[in-house]
């Protein structure tokens, strides 16, 4: 039992680690660590944030209590004694009833994740077995138990269940053809009506284990937002509601709403992130860069912003970093269902309108479905956490060029299209504008590293020109 290294080995259950653990000992007795999040989770122990500790007393040998899946994670050890452990995947998936045995005495202990259904017989007499859990116990959790002596999983028990001590309530649980798996923790997608919302709903659709919530749903500006939800329910927040009206945002009452959407509500997301272990998604913009460099921006260049939305967005990124399980996805001229751009070039190709577009401005268009099969890569592939571009690829163009090319791809002449500074475009107008970006260019080479490579701009664009129905007969 003495001198063992900390160090964890993975078992046949995903996420299911088995720990050794040092314990010191002289003539008076011994001592141990029993959790150490700092040296813990530098060695691999997900950092579970643990809020109880539980300890169960047993008296004589054989002892049996099990096989029950808690909606939260675990870290169990013994204190005093021996005990033998089952472990069975009760947890929707392809590992759904994998069995893990093992013993545990006080220099061995194992983190079970939410889902997985725990057992033990204990070995010795005046066992002591202990477990710290992330959740507080609530009425209203959902456990999905599994009999002890199910022919399925098949539990070698050291001692036979006919010969130990096992509660009515446990040997009556269902066996494993009957227990309905647990499903993930649930996902919820934010501003679920907007473009990048109902990207989202085509990309993750009709998934039990989703939601979808618009402001009427949900006001995440509320100061009741933290009582809105049993937020230990959920796994994920992709946070696509935002103020995106850039040049209102200039405006007194723009600038207002734009805080509160764009910084306040993200701060109360956040919190409730950290203190649930929650990853929260969050998509950010190129106006969080003032366009002066003369190179693609990378996800760490200092965010220096021109107008008031870009200051929102920067200041929005800043609290998202401080959630420990994060993810900023950093987009440039967004283009989904709804008004934008390419529609509005479309609409003027097909009335005859030759317009002057801005050709002082450069960047890469960024479709809402990109976006979300972006987001999804990144949270089904478990990527580290942080900041990724993410836009189309290709050469870098102008607002004027994407004009030509809508103009060309519907089978109008693209040289009605006149180039024009933002200056120039901009000097009637009688509203405040917002300043923009020269160069909104992005970095493409973190998330391609991650495993998602973004399509080409213009075969992007022509699919989408296609799709709107403005593809030459």
């Amino acid at each position: 039992m003495f001198g063992k290294p900390l160090a964890s080995a993975e078992t046949p259950i995903p996420g299911l680690l088995v720990w050794d653990l040092p314990v010191h000992g002289d003539a008076r007795g011994w001592f141990k660590e029993n959790w150490q999040r700092e040296k813990m989770t530098a060695a691999g122990l997900p950092d579970f944030g643990p809020v109880q500790n539980n300890i169960s007393f047993n008296d004589a040998v054989g002892t049996t209590r099990g096989i029950h899946a808690e909606p939260w994670d675990k870290w169990v050890s013994v204190a005093t004694g021996r005990i033998f452990g089952a472990w069975v995947d009760l947890r929707e998936g392809p590992t759904f009833g994998a069995v893990y045995t093992a013993e545990l005495d006080p220099s061995r202990a194992i983190f079970v994740p939410r889902g997985v259904g725990n057992a033990y017989q204990t070995l010795a007499p005046d066992t002591a077995y202990v477990y710290l859990v992330n959740d507080h116990w609530s009425p209203d959790a959902a456990y999905t138990f599994l009999n002890l002596a199910d022919e399925t999983s098949a539990v070698d028990w050291p001692i036979p269940l006919a010969d130990v001590e096992i509660s009515a309530k446990d040997l009556a649980h269902p066996r494993l053809a009957d227990v309905v798996p647990m499903r993930p923790r649930k996902t919820l997608v934010l501003g679920a009506n907007g473009q990048l919302g109902r990207a989202l709903r085509a990309e993750l659709g009709d998934e039990a284990s989703v939601e979808y919530a618009t402001r009427a749903d949900l006001d995440i500006t509320s100061p009741d937002l933290a009582s809105a939800r049993r937020w230990r329910d959920y796994g994920v927040i992709v946070n696509a509601a935002a103020h995106t009206a850039v040049d209102a945002a200039e405006t007194p009452e723009g600038r207002a709403h734009a805080w509160k959407a764009n910084v306040a509500a993200v701060a109360g997301l956040a919190r409730i992130c950290t203190e649930n272990g929650i990853t929260l998604v969050h998509v950010s913009s190129d106006y969080v860069f003032d366009g002066t460099l003369d190179r693609a921006y990378r996800e760490d260049d200092p965010e220096c912003p021109l107008g008031v939305y870009g200051q929102t967005k920067a200041a929005g990124d800043q609290v998202v970093t401080t959630v420990p399980r994060h993810y900023i996805v950093r987009t440039s001229w967004v283009i989904g269902e709804g008004r934008n751009f390419v529609r509005t070039m479309l609409s003027l190709a097909q009335r005859g309108v030759d317009p002057s577009v801005v050709d002082d401005q450069t960047g890469r268009l960024t479709f809402t479905d990109d976006i979300a099969r972006g987001i999804r890569h990144l949270l089904d592939s478990g990527a580290p956490h942080g900041t990724y571009n993410l836009t189309s690829a290709g050469e870098p163009t102008t607002w004027a060029d994407v004009a030509r090319r809508v103009y060309e791809l519907s089978g109008h002449d693209p040289s009605r299209v006149t180039g024009t500074t933002t200056a120039a475009y901009f000097a009637g107008a009688t509203s405040p504008v917002a300043p923009r970006p020269a160069n909104s260019v992005l970095d493409l080479a973190k998330i391609t590293a991650a495993g998602f490579e973004p399509p080409p701009q213009d075969e992007r664009l022509t699919d989408y020109v296609a799709r709107e129905g403005g593809a030459p007969a």
